[in-house]
C-alpha cells in the first residue's frame, strides 16, 4: 500500500501572502516574498533512521561537511529504534543548525519499525525543499555530494540522478560494485530489468520534489517489501529518465544489519518478470531466451502464456544442453506439451533475452555477443 500524497503536496504550495503597504511599517509583498525566497530549502536530506547510532556520527559529520553553498535541510524520522539513535542526532542539531542546516526530527515508539517506505515518506512529508536528497544513515556523503546532484537534478527535472559510489569494507560486493560504477548511460535504462536492481542505487538518489510528488510515494507494505525497486519502475512508467554523476559522492556501507538482506530474491525476480514482459517483450513478435540451463527455462516457465509462445529458442553453447535439443515444458497444460528447441547462439536470431550472468564468463558472453553485432536495448537485453 502506498501513502496519500496529500500531506506532501501541502510542501509544495505557495503559502499565503498578505498585501501591506509602506506607510504602515509594515514590509511590502515584495519584500516579503524576497524573505521568503531567501528562506526557502533548496535540499532537503531524507534520513530514515533505525538502530543506527554506530553510523551516525560519521554519517552527519558529511553533511556538515558538504561544500553546497544553497540552503539545506535535514529531515530525519526515527522508526522505533531501540538503541540511541534518536539521542545521537539530537547531539548534533546545534552544530548543524549553526551551518545553517536545519533539522526536523520525528519518529514513533510502536514495538515494531514499520518499515523504511513508511520513514521515507513520513521523513519526506516533514521536510520542505525543493529537492530531495536520499541518505542512508549508515552511508557516508562525500564533501560534493548535495552540490554536484543538485546541479544534475536541476537539468534534469524528471530523473531520478544518482552516482558513483565506494564500498566499504572494499571487496564486499566487488561485482555488483564494478556494476554500480561502470554502466553506461545507456545502460541506465537497458539494463533496469537485472537481478542488482534499479541502475542509480537507492542510497544514491537525488531527485527533484515536484518528479517525487509525480511518481508517487514509497511503498509501505511490510518488510521485505524491495520499495525502492517498485518506486523505480514506478518512475520510468511514468516517463521518468535516469542519470548518474560520474563521480564517487557516497560511500556505500556493507554490512549484515542492512535492510536489503530482508527482501526475498522470488520477490524481486516477479516485479523484474513483470516489468521486462510490460516494456519489452509485449513488443516483439518473437525472441530468442539466452540459457538454455535453470535461469533460462526459470524465465520461460514465469512468462504468462502469450509471451510463452513468442519464445522460437533457447540458445547455449553447452554441449550437453545442445544435444538435447529441445526443452519440453511438462507443467504446461496444452497436449501436446510444448517443446523448444535449443540452438547453438550462432544459429539463433535475435531478439535476445540474455539470462547469463554478467561478468561471470571471463568475457567470452560479452565477446560472443560482440561477434553478431548486436546492440544492446533493441537486439538484446540483460536480465541475469
Amino acid at each position: 500500500m502506498d501513502c496519500s500524497n496529500e500531506e506532501l503536496e501541502v510542501k509544495m504550495k505557495p503559502s499565503k501572502r498578505r498585501r501591506t503597504v509602506d506607510n504602515n511599517g509594515v514590509k511590502t509583498q515584495h519584500e516579503e516574498q524576497e524573505d521568503q525566497q531567501k528562506a526557502a530549502v533548496d535540499v532537503s536530506i531524507i534520513m530514515p533512521v533505525y538502530n543506527a547510532s554506530c553510523w551516525l556520527d560519521e554519517c552527519l559529520q558529511a553533511i556538515l561537511d558538504q561544500d553546497f553553498t544553497g540552503r539545506m535541510e535535514l529531515s530525519v524520522f526515527d522508526d522505533a529504534s531501540t538503541d540511541d539513535s534518536r539521542k545521537v542526532v539530537d547531539t548534533w542539531k546545534e552544530r548543524l543548525e549553526g551551518r545553517g542546516i536545519s533539522v526536523v526530527i520525528s519518529g514513533h515508539n510502536s514495538d515494531q519499525p514499520r518499515g523504511v517506505g513508511h520513514a521515507k515518506n513520513k521523513a519526506i512529508a516533514q521536510s520542505s525543499g525543493k529537492y530531495l536528497c536520499f541518505q542512508d544513515a549508515d552511508d557516508i556523503m562525500l564533501p560534493q555530494r548535495v552540490r554536484l546532484q543538485f546541479e544534475a537534478s536541476v537539468l534534469h527535472s524528471s530523473s531520478l540522478i544518482g552516482s558513483r559510489v565506494r564500498r566499504v569494507p572494499e571487496g564486499s560486493t566487488e561485482r555488483y560494485t564494478r556494476w554500480i560504477n561502470t554502466i553506461t548511460q545507456d545502460q541506465l535504462l537497458t539494463q533496469v530489468y537485472t537481478s542488482h536492481g534499479p541502475t542509480v542505487i537507492m542510497p544514491t538518489w537525488f531527485c527533484s520534489r515536484d518528479w517525487f510528488l509525480t511518481v508517487g510515494c514509497f511503498n509501505e507494505e511490510s518488510k521485505g517489501v524491495p520499495e525502492d525497486l517498485i518506486f523505480f519502475y514506478r518512475s520510468l512508467r511514468q516517463g521518468g529518465l535516469v542519470t548518474r554523476v560520474d563521480h564517487c559522492l557516497v560511500v556505500y556501507r556493507y554490512h549484515e544489519k542492512a535492510t536489503t538482506h530482508s527482501v526475498k530474491e522470488e520477490t524481486i525476480w516477479k516485479l523484474r518478470v513483470e516489468f521486462l514482459q510490460e516494456r519489452v517483450i509485449c513488443n516483439w513478435e518473437s525472441f530468442t531466451i539466452w540459457n538454455a540451463g535453470k535461469q533460462g527455462r526459470k524465465l520461460y516457465r514465469c512468462l504468462n502464456t502469450t509471451n510463452q509462445k513468442k519464445v522460437k529458442a533457447f540458445c547455449d553453447v553447452d554441449r550437453n544442453k545442445l544435444n538435447k535439443g529441445f526443452y519440453t515444458y511438462e507443467d504446461s497444460k496444452e497436449r501436446p506439451k510444448p517443446k523448444i528447441p535449443i540452438l547453438h547462439y550462432k544459429d539463433a536470431s535475435p531478439p535476445f533475452i540474455i539470462c547469463v550472468k554478467m561478468d561471470m564468463t571471463g568475457g567470452v558472453l560479452e565477446e560472443n555477443l560482440n561477434s553478431l553485432q548486436l546492440k544492446e536495448g533493441v537486439d538484446f537485453f540483460h536480465f541475469n
